[in-house]
């Protein structure tokens, strides 16, 4: 009896097995087969579909064009199925692997974009949450792949687009900054305030920020009582922007909509 279940259980095991086989349609298929077909699922929307044939043809074909052209279309597959963490892994393995291959100008315009719409990141939505409550680590991502590239491949048809896309982050990303500023002023948190007002004037000085940011440091200097740095503060104010209108009232507190600058152009 034992050795009968035993017999049995062999028997079901190997017929499983089989099934699984028989059941695999791109058994025998080629590299070039494996790669058009996943390349026609992706063309046609048809994205987890795409992505598991991509992945069989590299766990198969683990060397040559057609694997590292899979690896490429793979990190395009993720994005397009809003899959973004998953793109930026297959993005930066393929750097990884192929350091020196003629589309690494692509992997770097991909990595800026995933990050530049990325739909968790400090620009979507941006008009319903409160900036202080917002990383906006995704644009600074973006900002760093994007410059990767015009600074690597200034050549490559991708840079124009990101030399554009790149302004625009460092319009949002000044913007974000004078926003938590605010936030802190208007919170009572002077030197938490000083110090994104100097980060503004410090390395968003073309975002058309700096004049407010100026003021914000002499208010909260005055604040502070520190009446010496609030006095230089407002002279470099003076210098710079001898017609603004924080020399003459003190700046305030003022809700605006921060998050407009998101597409403008440099002011």
């Amino acid at each position: 009896m034992k050795k009968s279940f035993v017999a049995l259980l062999a028997v079901v095991l190997m017929a499983g097995c089989a099934t699984v086989s028989t059941n695999d349609e791109t058994r025998g298929w080629t590299v070039e087969r494996l790669y058009s077909t996943a390349r026609e699922e992706l063309d046609g929307g048809n994205y987890q579909r795409s992505l598991k044939l991509y992945e069989t043809l590299q766990a198969r074909f683990p060397y040559g064009r057609y694997a590292q052209q899979a690896l490429m279309d793979q990190a395009f597959t993720h994005y397009k199925d809003a899959e973004p963490e998953l793109a930026i892994a297959a993005a930066n393995r393929f750097i990884r692997l192929y350091p020196s291959h003629p589309d690494l100008d692509y992997i770097y315009y991909l990595k800026g974009l995933v990050y530049f719409n990325d739909d968790t990141s400090f620009m979507s939505n941006i008009s319903k949450q409160d900036m202080s409550e917002r990383d906006p680590k995704a644009a600074r991502e973006s900002y760093q792949a994007f410059q990767e590239l015009v600074t690597r491949f200034p050549q490559s048809k991708y840079s124009e687009d990101a030399t554009q896309k790149m302004v625009r982050l460092v319009n949002a990303l000044g913007a974000s900054e004078m926003h938590v500023a605010r936030y802190y002023m208007k919170r009572g948190a002077w030197l938490a305030a000083i110090n994104r007002a100097q980060t503004v004037v410090k390395d968003y000085g073309n975002t058309g920020h700096n004049e407010e940011a100026l003021a914000i440091s002499v208010a909260a200097y005055e604040q502070l009582g520190m009446k010496d740095l609030a006095a230089d503060a407002r002279r470099v104010l003076a210098q710079n922007f001898p017609q603004s209108r924080y020399l003459q009232a003190t700046w305030h507190v003022r809700e605006s909509s921060w998050w407009k600058f998101w597409g403008q152009a440099t002011e």
